[in-house]
């Protein structure tokens, strides 16, 4: 069973894990720390087994999400993880009173496209040259 709950200072090993399996730019240990003691931020974690399987979070920017970090376990993948955790995101988010969230994504991330699509975002634009290592433009999307 998946549990989706509030990231706290304890998931920060596992999700640094995570983290670097999954980006090639990761962010540090440091960088999660201080999201977290943030409040205009929300991150949330699933956990199987206690073990941290994928993280999502958010910056709250005048009532818009700015989704900033998504990634799921390469063994969990597939399995509906990352539609549980961010339709509980933007729940969450909606609590707050966000009413719209947006995101990048790289242009050949077709899985994480396609999920996006299924939660309800929109394509809206390209960032030109956004991602570094490999060099590839962003797909900008909305929820609203």
């Amino acid at each position: 069973m998946t549990i989706i709950r509030l990231m706290t200072d304890r998931d920060i090993e596992q999700v640094s894990k995570i983290e670097n399996e999954t980006f090639s730019m990761p962010w540090s240990k440091d960088a999660f720390r201080e999201f977290l003691k943030r409040k205009d931020t929300i991150y949330i974690v699933a956990e199987v087994n206690n073990e941290i399987v994928g993280y999502c979070g958010l910056w709250n920017i005048v009532q818009e999400g700015n989704i900033n970090n998504f990634a799921v376990n390469k063994q969990y993948r597939k399995k509906h993880i990352g539609f549980e955790m961010l339709t509980k995101l933007i729940e969450i988010g909606n609590e707050q009173r966000i009413n719209a969230y947006t995101l990048e994504v790289r242009q050949s991330n077709v899985a994480a496209i396609r999920l996006y699509h299924k939660i309800g975002f929109r394509e809206d634009g390209i960032r030109k040259n956004f991602y570094e290592s490999p060099r590839e433009d962003a797909i900008i999307m909305w929820y609203r």
